[in-house]
């Protein structure tokens, strides 16, 4: 089955872009949830609109990226846990501690788009990546420390 996506696919293809998938994948994921459209003559000639205002769209959203990218490098933050021997905490610091945090010093991030391979088990200084588009990667310092009076 060929469908013409709607949005980014991570793995099968950016917007507008004509793909082949299998038919129930098609059938019964991409076109329900509104991702991709059915590759017909008619919608191919939609398509090409789309793309026009596809590229006006995606060069805005990587400008804005671009701008966040560079608010987020001043950014610093610092959590305070309870450790053990070997400065190992209890618990971890999460994507979801750190976008937490953005969104409360007013950066609206979603936790899937900070990437953190393994949660933060280890007192100290870290750099953690966000991806915040395509080809825009910010970086967020975060510092966790002692939690005082353990």
């Amino acid at each position: 089955m060929e469908v013409i996506l709607k949005e980014d696919i991570e793995k099968l293809g950016h917007r507008g872009d004509v793909v082949k998938v299998a038919d129930g994948y098609g059938r019964n994921f991409l076109l329900p949830r509104r991702l991709a459209i059915e590759a017909t003559k008619g919608n191919k000639n939609v398509i090409e609109q789309m793309k026009a205002s596809a590229v006006r769209k995606t060069a805005k959203d990587k400008a804005d990226a671009e701008n966040l990218s560079q608010q987020l490098g001043a950014v610093t933050l610092e959590f305070k846990r309870k450790s053990g021997e070997g400065d190992q905490l209890f618990g971890s610091v999460t994507s979801s501690d750190i976008a937490d945090a953005l969104n409360a010093k007013g950066f609206n991030i979603d936790r899937r788009k900070v990437q953190l391979e393994e949660p933060i088990k280890q007192i100290g200084d870290f750099t953690v990546p966000i991806r915040l588009f395509r080809e825009v990667t910010g970086r967020v310092s975060v510092v966790v420390g002692k939690e005082s009076g353990a």
